[in-house]
């Protein structure tokens, strides 16, 4: 990685040429100007990304770079993150990933390069070297949602574990054995997390989950499409399906109903993530609700102490199962539940 005497021996400068030329300091001639700067382009040279060796002072401004802003619940996190942000006098400048590591990094590199004082991230895989290297840096950072083992940052996480031994406690009461997931991407911690809580609370039940009940999505829409597709073609489809996240759960539901199948008739459904939608649906949808709004709280307080030298610490919050009336509850379900529906944001 280029230093900043990398830079201006490229450019046959001195290091305090190139320091003046960074900070757009006036008294650079404007052919040492466009040596330096030719010289930062040809050797990729990120002052602020990692080195951070011009700091010297605080923008007040943090970067938050999300899994998927079309995402109802990363864009519920993004509002708690701004809000807590502004009452601590920080301001949030926000990029979306779209689940892609390579736009995840592009975004981490511009706001590390706009000089933010801190970064908040979800992770789109577990392998990002970048953020292997803003971590090691000191760079102040803290993962919310999802994490990268063996990166040594505060995490801030929702502990979906026991709402789906609830989810399949649940189902099993009703009657449903064949119950099948569409799981996240392994590449991430939620969604490998997801489907080993969900093996691990069949086996507590005594019920199989079979390779063919178990289907990999991408947290989109489309994936929970195609993977309910597959479901249905089954010679022996699944009784319940239950999404690992809110989107691929809608499009499951769009899967169902082009096959002029009913909810919950002829197949149930359920999801990780509520979200307001999922009471409008027909039939409201039971979900396991994150509290959305207290993690991004929770996310900028834990930055804002790493910021300010305070001993950081990670935050996990229990998720929890809300029931509706998608997998052939009695209508309305459980009175403790009524007026929980907009829970998870």
């Amino acid at each position: 990685m280029a230093s900043i005497k990398d830079v201006a021996a490229q450019a046959g400068v001195s290091v305090a040429t190139v320091s003046r030329v960074l900070n757009s300091h006036p008294s650079v001639s404007p052919d040492a100007r466009s040596r330096v700067l030719a010289a930062v382009d040809a050797l990729g040279y990120r002052p602020n990304a990692v080195a951070r060796s011009l700091r010297t002072d605080q923008t007040r401004t943090l970067g938050l770079v999300i899994s998927d802003v079309l995402n109802p619940y990363f864009t519920a996190l993004a509002r708690s993150v701004e809000e807590e942000a502004r009452a601590l006098g920080y301001s949030v400048i926000i990029g979306n990933a779209d689940e892609r590591p390579e736009q995840q990094d592009h975004h981490v590199r511009t706001l590390l390069d706009r000089r933010i004082d801190g970064l908040l991230v979800s992770p789109a895989d577990g392998a990002s070297p970048l953020l292997h290297e803003v971590a090691r840096t000191g760079t102040p950072m803290v993962f919310v949602d999802r994490w990268m083992p063996g990166v040594d940052v505060p995490v801030v996480r929702a502990d979906g574990h026991r709402a789906i031994q609830d989810l399949v406690a649940h189902l099993h009461a009703l009657g449903h054995r064949r119950l099948a997931i569409i799981a996240g991407p392994a590449a991430t911690t939620t969604g490998d997390e997801r489907v080993e809580a969900f093996r691990e609370a069949m086996r507590t039940h005594g019920l199989a989950l079979p390779d063919a009940y178990i289907g990999q999505g991408d947290f989109q829409a489309d994936s929970g499409r195609r993977v309910t597709e597959h479901f249905l073609s089954l010679p022996e489809p699944p009784e319940i399906v239950f999404a690992a996240d809110n989107l691929m759960a809608l499009g499951a539901l769009d899967a169902i109903r082009a096959h002029g199948l009913r909810v919950p008739e002829d197949i149930g459904i359920a999801a990780f993530d509520d979200i307001p939608w999922f009471v409008h649906t027909g039939p409201p949808i039971t979900a396991i609700a994150q509290p959305t709004g207290d993690l991004g709280r929770a996310a900028v307080r834990a930055l804002v102490d790493v910021i300010e030298g305070r001993p950081p610490q990670s935050v996990t919050l229990p998720a929890r199962l809300v029931v509706r009336s998608s997998c052939g509850e009695p209508a309305g379900g459980p009175p403790s539940n009524r007026s929980d529906r907009r829970s998870g944001l």
